[in-house]
C-alpha cells in the first residue's frame, strides 16, 4: 500500500540533506523539548498525587469514612441505630464514640488533647487505629483493674515526657459542683500504648480511651456522640451518606470524610492544576521550537514547494505536509517524554533513592502514584500545543507563489 505523499515528504523532512543519515539538528532540538516538558509534567504530577494519596491514606488511618451525629447533639439508641446500619449495601462495619476535648496532665506538664472512646473490641474495624500503634497495646483498654488505660499520639507522649506503663491526669473543662464552688473534675488513667498516624496534628493532640469511661467522664450515660462507618467504596461516600440518611431519618445526619476535610483536598487539587499549568508552559516553550524548525524548512523547501504546486499539489496538500511534520514532531516527543516520565516515577516507587526528612515530613522517601488521567490528560496537552504550533508555517508554505522560486531556475 503506498503512502500518501504528504505523509511520505514528512517523514523525509526529518532527515538530514547529507545522504539522509539520520534526525536534523533542528528536529532533534524540537522532539527533546518537547520529551522534556513531557516528562516533567508526568514526574511532577505523578509526585503531587503521591503526596495526596498519602494524606489521604493517614487521614483514614485516624478517622472514619462516615460519622452519623444527630441535630440533638447526643445521640441515642446506639445500638437499634447500628442494626438498621448494618442491613445498608456497602457498609462493612459500624461502631459508637464518644469525642471530648479535655486536658492531660503529667507533673507540671499539660496539654489539651481531643478525647475519643471507642469500644476496643470493635471501634478498630471503622478506622485503621490498630494499624498506627508502634507500643504497647489497644487490648489495655480493656482492663477495669486499676487504673483505666490511655493511648496517645507519639508526640504527645514526647512533649509530656511519657512512657507506656506511666501515669497522667485528664481533667475535664467542666467542673464538679462542690461545696466551695466548682472543682475541676479529674482522673487517673495509665498510657497504654502510643500510636503514630503521621500527622503533627493527630500525633500531638489525640487520645484514645474505653467508651465507657468516655461516656462517664463527660457525663453521656447512656449516650454517644455519634457513629463511626467504615464502607467498601471511599469515593462513594456521598451517596452511602445519603442512603443512611434517608433509612435513620430526623434528626440524624451524616458527614463522610471529604467534607470534614474538603478544604484541605481542595487546596491540594488546586496546587496540583497550578502546577499543570506552569509546567505546561515548557512544552510551550518547546513548540516555538517546532515553529522555527518549520519556518527554516519552507524557507529551505521553497522551490520543492514551488515544483510541487507545479505538478498539481493543492495548498491544502501542502499545508498538511508541515502540518503532519510538526505532530509528528510533537507524538515523537510525547511518547520519549511519557516512556521517560514513568521510567523515573518507576524507580522512585521502587528504590526509593531520593530520601527525606522523616520528622518534617513523616516521611522517609519521595511518595508516588502514577495515575492513567494524569498521563492522558499531558500526552493530549502536548500533542495538541505542537499541533496548533504547525498552523502558521504551514499556512505560510500552502500561500507561497510558485513562480518566485522558479524564476531563475
Amino acid at each position: 500500500m503506498n503512502l500518501p505523499y504528504q505523509l511520505f515528504i514528512s517523514f523525509r523532512y526529518l532527515r538530514t540533506k547529507k545522504k539522509q543519515r539520520g534526525i536534523s539538528v533542528n528536529t532533534a532540538i524540537s522532539i527533546a523539548g518537547v520529551a522534556l516538558g513531557v516528562m516533567a509534567l508526568i514526574i511532577v504530577l505523578s509526585v503531587m498525587s503521591g503526596f495526596q494519596d498519602d494524606l489521604q491514606k493517614k487521614i483514614l488511618g485516624v478517622n472514619a469514612h462516615i460519622v452519623v451525629l444527630s441535630y440533638e447533639g447526643k445521640l441515642k439508641g446506639q445500638a437499634e441505630l447500628r442494626e438498621k446500619l448494618g442491613r445498608i449495601k456497602g457498609i462493612e462495619s459500624s461502631t459508637p464514640f464518644v469525642y471530648g476535648q479535655a486536658m492531660l496532665g503529667s507533673g507540671a506538664k499539660g496539654h489539651g488533647v481531643v478525647v475519643r472512646g471507642i469500644e476496643p473490641d470493635i471501634g478498630v474495624g471503622a478506622t485503621d487505629i490498630l494499624k498506627n500503634i508502634k507500643g504497647g497495646s489497644i487490648d489495655a483498654l480493656k482492663k477495669d483493674a486499676g487504673a483505666p488505660g490511655i493511648i496517645i499520639g507519639r508526640e504527645l507522649l514526647r512533649n509530656l515526657g511519657l512512657f507506656v506503663g506511666d501515669e497522667v491526669n485528664l481533667i475535664s473543662p467542666f467542673g464538679i459542683a462542690g461545696p466551695l464552688g466548682m472543682l475541676p473534675k479529674i482522673k487517673k488513667f495509665k498510657v497504654a500504648g502510643f500510636f503514630e498516624a503521621g500527622m503533627y496534628e493527630y500525633d500531638s493532640s489525640l487520645a484514645y480511651i474505653n467508651l465507657k469511661g468516655a461516656q462517664d467522664f463527660f457525663n453521656y450515660q447512656d449516650s454517644v456522640t455519634g457513629i463511626e462507618i467504615k464502607v467498601d467504596d471511599i469515593y462513594g461516600t456521598e451517596k452511602t451518606g445519603l442512603e443512611i440518611e434517608n433509612t435513620l431519618g430526623v434528626p440524624y445526619y451524616t458527614r463522610d470524610w471529604k467534607q470534614m476535610n474538603k478544604n484541605l483536598f481542595a487546596a491540594l487539587k488546586l496546587e496540583k492544576i497550578v502546577m499543570f499549568i506552569i509546567l505546561v508552559l515548557i512544552v510551550l516553550v518547546a513548540s516555538f521550537n517546532i515553529i522555527s524548525n518549520l519556518v527554516m524548512i519552507v524557507i529551505e523547501k521553497s522551490r520543492e514547494i514551488a515544483i510541487l504546486k507545479a505538478m498539481g499539489a493543492t495548498s491544502r496538500g501542502i499545508m498538511s505536509i508541515f502540518m503532519i511534520h510538526g505532530l509528528i514532531i510533537g507524538i515523537v516527543g510525547t511518547i520519549i517524554g511519557i516512556t521517560g516520565g514513568y521510567t523515573v516515577c518507576y524507580l522512585l516507587k521502587t528504590y526509593k533513592f531520593i530520601s527525606l526528612p522523616a520528622d518534617v515530613y513523616y516521611l522517609s522517601y519521595l511518595p508516588v502514584k502514577m495515575n492513567l488521567p494524569d498521563f492522558i490528560a499531558v500526552s493530549a496537552a502536548a500533542v495538541i500545543i505542537s499541533f496548533i504550533a504547525t498552523v502558521y508555517p504551514s499556512w505560510q508554505a500552502a500561500k507561497l507563489n510558485p513562480v518566485e522560486p522558479l524564476r531563475y531556475e
